[in-house]
């Protein structure tokens, strides 16, 4: 348990589409307020909650289903109504039909499942799967796809290769928007979690963009003027209705095939405004 005189501590990656989610931790007013782990990436952020290593974390949407006794901190997310443009499987083929094998980033366990539910039930063919680290060159020697994430995703400058962006293939297949990652907490730590205004850091950061795209200059080489637009047009940080229509589909579909066990009731740290 949460010791209440020690900080809450929180985990998240530290790509460009976190950033303005945890700006107000790091270099802003909510310095004080939590004890912040930014050296994971998605994935390992849900290991350390599930494993009780940190009170709350940015963690892919998918380990909601799979990490017992969680809860979603509301409205705060990591999210896109279309192109998203930091999550995208590239491809040897135009016809994804054709692809047979798939190499997938194993840095965010949301996106792989969302792979593949985009081929089991959309496209309707089942590739072989190879987990692999986030290197499109490599991952694409032995593989007709490669799933890539974050800010590599956006780096990405081969030829004679088609680049799918997933937020857009969800949207055309369902017409709904997506929800990458949202904040959890365990059930034993709602109400230590609770002090803290998630909702307020992320309205911190969104206000504070100039400076955080001056921090991201060297991982992700673009124009300023890209970086303003995927931060204010490819990514949400605001969970709408259109995004949880997307959000509880997704889990409909991933029971349906397979990737997990249970579709739990969204339950949150509080009822959402």
């Amino acid at each position: 348990m949460t010791n209440v005189s020690t900080r809450p501590r929180v985990a998240a990656s530290s790509y460009l589409n976190t950033a303005p989610l945890i700006w107000a931790f790091q270099q802003g007013s909510g310095r004080d307020a939590v004890e912040l782990v930014t050296d994971a990436a998605p994935a390992r952020c849900g290991d350390l909650l599930a494993r009780g290593e940190v009170e709350a974390a940015l963690v892919p949407i998918i380990e909601y289903q799979r990490i017992p006794d969680v809860r979603i901190v509301p409205d705060v997310c990591v999210g896109s109504h279309s192109a998203v443009r930091s999550v995208v499987l590239v491809s040897k083929y135009d016809d994804l039909s054709k692809v047979r094998r798939v190499a997938l980033d194993e840095s965010s366990r949301t996106s792989q499942a969302l792979v593949k539910i985009i081929f089991r039930e959309f496209v309707g063919v089942e590739p072989e799967w190879q987990s692999s680290g986030p290197d499109a060159p490599a991952m694409l020697q032995h593989n007709d796809a490669a799933l890539v994430i974050g800010d590599p995703a956006m780096n990405i400058s081969l030829s004679n290769i088609c680049v799918f962006d997933l937020a857009t293939l969800w949207r055309r297949f369902t017409n709904t928007g997506f929800v990458f990652a949202m904040w959890m907490t365990d059930v034993r730590h709602v109400e230590a979690v609770s002090e803290v205004n998630f909702a307020a850091a992320r309205d911190e950061g969104l206000q504070n963009l100039e400076r955080i795209m001056a921090n991201y200059t060297d991982e992700v080489p673009l124009p300023r003027s890209e970086l303003r637009k995927y931060l204010t047009e490819n990514i949400t940080f605001h969970v709408d209705e259109r995004l949880e229509q997307g959000m509880r589909l997704y889990f409909q579909l991933a029971l349906k095939h397979g990737l997990i066990h249970e579709n739990k009731p969204l339950q949150f740290t509080n009822p959402p405004a």
